[in-house]
């Protein structure tokens, strides 16, 4: 709005600087305040944006001003009086309604009549003269409708783009929900089945110690603590599953935390290309959780080191990339073991890649999502 403002202003000073080159030897005090009233409305006709009526009293006011400042001084038909007239009537066609405009526009017109008849013009002037606005009037009230057409579309896209934002907040939720569902009921299923026959295995352990020979009682008590082991897990594992975990990029910054304190890691954590504001789905956002924190407990179980990178960036807008990076030392004969395979099926169910890049002083786990929509985010 002050882009537009400062338009008509600069096109106001041109104007209105050609015109008193003209009339400067003609004018007088009161032409000159009746210029400094019309520039004085000039300035304080946007404030009123709000106040439409107003408004159009204003551009009234400036329109019958001009027969003031124009009053002919000689019977030569000057151009500047009809282009400040056209001005002001594009003003109102531009800031105000189709009816206000209307009113403003009829007032001009009568205003560009009486400086026509004052100034006696040839028939051929009254014609070109009626022509012109017959034109501008027809052009203005034309653009008009385009604008009002575009204005609504504008208002229209926003509103349902905030709709879609909306949509997309709440898709989340019931995906971290469904998600959080599915958890639970994993729990329960694990709890139910495999914790019940693994306590159930502990008494026919205890039990067959108990009628063992001597010799076998040593390994029957560490099958017996390899299953005390395994039930222990089991119900660590259930518990998990019970804890609302938060995932997705936000939860990788609490995971980064919780190591940095707990685990006394050094993590580099850094974001390049508005990584943020990728459009990821919940799915994407929670399988990049998963990786880098797999990636992360890698580095816990297997590196002497306790510092780690890790670098979140989106080049071009087009995918998302993660990387993982620790100082290692090489081992020939290393293997992707479970997580890392684990890790990689969880991407490509999303779109997604891995790479793993094991050089001689650093490994690097390299994780890639194409990105389907570009556009903001919501969130």
């Amino acid at each position: 709005m002050k882009k537009t403002y400062f338009i008509w202003l600069s096109i106001h000073c041109v104007v209105w600087t050609l015109a008193y080159w003209e009339y400067a030897p003609n004018l007088n005090a009161g032409r000159l305040t009746g210029v400094g009233v019309f520039l004085v409305l000039l300035f304080i006709v946007p404030l009123f944006k709000e106040k439409p009526l107003i408004q159009t009293l204003l551009f009234c006011a400036q329109a019958l001003l001009t027969i003031f400042i124009f009053y002919p001084i000689s019977n030569d038909l000057s151009p500047y009086p009809v282009l400040i007239q056209s001005l002001i009537m594009a003003e109102a066609v531009f800031y105000l309604s189709r009816t206000k405009s209307l009113i403003v526009i009829a007032v001009q017109i009568a205003s560009a009549a009486v400086i026509l008849i004052l100034s006696t013009p040839t028939i051929t002037q009254l014609v070109w003269c009626a022509l012109y606005y017959l034109l501008l009037v027809v052009a203005l009230l034309y653009h008009q409708v385009i604008h009002n057409r575009e204005k609504e579309a504008r208002l229209s896209n926003e509103a349902l783009l905030e709709e879609y934002r909306k949509m997309k907040r709440q898709l989340l939720v019931e995906e971290q929900q469904a998600r959080q569902d599915e958890r639970m009921l994993i729990g329960h299923e694990i709890h139910d089945s495999v914790g019940h026959k693994l306590t159930a295995l502990l008494f026919q352990f205890e039990a067959f110690r108990l009628t063992a020979a001597e010799k076998d009682k040593e390994m029957v008590g560490k099958l017996k603590e390899l299953a005390e082991q395994s039930l222990e897990e089991t119900r660590q594992a259930v518990r998990s599953f019970k804890q609302n975990e938060v995932g997705g990029l936000q939860g990788v910054i609490r995971l980064i935390r919780k190591l940095e304190i707990e685990s006394f890691m050094k993590i580099n954590f850094s974001v390049k290309h508005g990584a943020f504001a990728a459009p990821l789905t919940g799915e994407q956002s929670f399988a990049i959780f998963r990786a880098v924190q797999e990636a992360l407990t890698n580095i816990m179980k297997h590196s002497s080191s306790r510092e780690a990178q890790v670098i979140f960036e989106a080049p071009g807008g087009s995918i998302f990339r993660f990387e993982v990076i620790n100082a290692a030392t090489h081992d020939r004969y290393f293997q992707e073991g479970y997580g890392l395979k684990a890790m990689r099926e969880r991407l490509e169910k999303v779109g997604g890649t891995l790479e793993i890049d094991y050089e001689t002083h650093r490994f690097l786990v390299r994780g890639t999502i194409k990105l389907a929509d570009w556009g903001g985010s919501d969130d």
